[in-house]
């Protein structure tokens, strides 16, 4: 199976993640499962979290911490449009 590819990323509160794919679904993934492992626990501090990006096809962070598309995909929720659909 094919996974889609991030094609943008947008850090929310709570530690969560809004992300675009290029299929056209925006998706939410909560990074607070992550939090006490190895280098995702600086992810704990606002800055470095807020430093997400969009890397290749997937993201990253500053600090190196990254997460494949399949993970982010497969473990997120489908985002609610941001305006009513007509």
């Amino acid at each position: 199976m094919t996974y889609p590819s991030v094609q943008a990323v947008e850090p929310l509160e709570d530690h969560k993640l809004l992300l675009t794919f290029d299929n056209g679904e925006t998706r939410t993934f909560d990074v607070h499962p992550y939090l006490d492992r190895g280098v995702f626990r600086d992810l704990r501090d606002p800055a470095v979290f807020r430093s997400v990006r969009v890397a290749f096809d997937t993201i990253e962070w500053l600090n190196g911490a990254d997460l494949c598309p399949e993970t982010l995909y497969r473990n997120s929720m489908t985002h609610p449009p941001l305006w009513p659909v007509a």
